[in-house]
């Protein structure tokens, strides 16, 4: 696809963040997001996580919007009669909060959202399996203003949609993707009786296996691929961000990174690699191009390993692996939360620190600096040789350290 100039391209999209608590959202902020997605405590697609109550979403939105940044509510699972009662409750508490939109999928939401907010701005989730413009047209006139397209159309299709519909259109950049079609999966309820449409998915998918022949009851042969064993519907993870300027060329409105129950490691991993891409890609307009570094910053994270999924067509063999094991390079060790006036800093231990580790500093805007951990003290200013996690450390670090800036070492 021939990419044309970036003057004559729609402006650069919105970085959309997950949000799985009040921490992670401090986080996607700090790192670079334009907005941030959240939960309540149900009626979203992700109630494993944490999750925010009502007082936590308040202070989430205030802190997200004195920085700029945007805050969609998810309300997107679909829920059966007996759930309307409470999901109606739910609405109406949360109406007064000033979220930039909500996010919706299910036809029956999305009109008691209308009744009882009529004026907000409402985006439909990618469980509304979105894969073509005249959708999109459908939900427009019914007054959706985003929709998050399927994971399943192609480039080709998504700038055909983008073309005829007026509606913004978000897209999935970053991040795991289900094996069922747009997320519809029955396995969750049936091996675990959690049910994935209303949050509760149990990710049997990624479960390990083993195969039993028909004439030969109880004896279990294991399905193998490596030594970590084998996950037989397992899909790598998406990742796009070496194709940033065919997404932009397209039209769409927002990129969006998967994860309200990755860690906040993960979080500021990807958020600062596509915060950067995008940010330089402003920067070099035509001149751009990719950098190696952004990539491996990605692969830091625990991944599945990467695949572009479906955006340049069905994916063949290599292109999409459903037997992937989690990859790791680097191991997230503990967070800044106060810099003192002797330049010292007060660091919450993640996982385990040793006196003489080597360490990075990452903070936002791809800002790294190694240092070994010569000396670690206690709060009260006791040198200590290793400190356990969950526990809070003094420590040197460099200069332009901030609060929420993390420290990680090779795994």
């Amino acid at each position: 696809m021939k990419i044309p100039p970036l003057e004559n391209r729609l402006r650069l999209p919105e970085l959309l963040a997950p949000a799985g608590n009040l921490e992670k959202l401090k986080i996607a902020v700090h790192y670079g997001a334009d907005a941030v997605y959240l939960g309540g405590k149900a009626y979203g697609l992700r109630n494993l996580a944490d999750n925010f109550t009502p007082e936590e979403m308040a202070v989430g939105i205030a802190h997200a919007h004195h920085r700029g940044v945007k805050v969609y509510l998810t309300v997107n699972s679909y829920p059966g009669n007996q759930d309307l009662p409470g999901l109606e409750t739910y609405l109406e508490e949360v109406a007064p909060l000033p979220f930039d939109a909500w996010i919706v999928a299910d036809p029956g939401v999305l009109q008691l959202a209308r009744e009882i907010a009529p004026q907000r701005v409402l985006h439909l989730s990618t469980q509304a399996n979105t894969v073509n413009w005249r959708s999109v047209r459908f939900w427009q006139e019914q007054g959706v203003s985003r929709i998050n397209l399927a994971r399943e159309m192609s480039l080709e299709a998504i700038t055909e949609t983008a073309r005829k519909t007026q509606v913004e259109l978000e897209l999935f950049a970053h991040g795991a993707m289900c094996i069922s079609y747009s997320g519809r999966c029955l396995l969750s309820s049936v091996m675990s009786g959690r049910n994935a449409n209303q949050g509760e998915c149990s990710h049997p998918c990624r479960w390990n296996y083993s195969l039993v022949e028909e004439t030969r009851p109880g004896e279990y042969f294991p399905v193998m691929e490596d030594e970590s064993g084998t996950f037989i519907f397992n899909s790598r993870d998406l990742c796009l961000i070496e194709h940033l300027p065919e997404m932009v060329a397209s039209g769409v409105a927002s990129l969006k990174i998967e994860g309200r129950m990755k860690g906040i490691y993960y979080v500021a991993s990807v958020v600062r690699a596509y915060r950067t891409a995008l940010d330089t890609m402003a920067a070099e307009g035509d001149e751009y191009r990719f950098r190696r570094g952004w990539l491996e910053e990605l692969c830091k994270t625990s991944h599945r390993g990467f695949t572009t999924g479906f955006l340049f067509g069905q994916p063949r063999e290599v292109g999409q692996e459903y037997h992937s094991a989690y990859l790791r390079s680097h191991q997230f060790v503990g967070l800044v939360e106060e810099i003192h006036p002797d330049g010292s800093a007060t660091v919450g231990v993640r996982n385990r620190i040793r006196r003489g580790d080597l360490l990075e500093l990452m903070g936002p805007g791809m800002r790294c600096a190694t240092l070994r951990a010569d000396e670690i003290m206690d709060e009260a200013g006791n040198p200590l040789e290793a400190a356990n996690p969950n526990s809070r450390i003094r420590m040197a670090l460099p200069s332009g350290t901030a609060p929420l800036d993390m420290l990680r070492r090779e795994a």
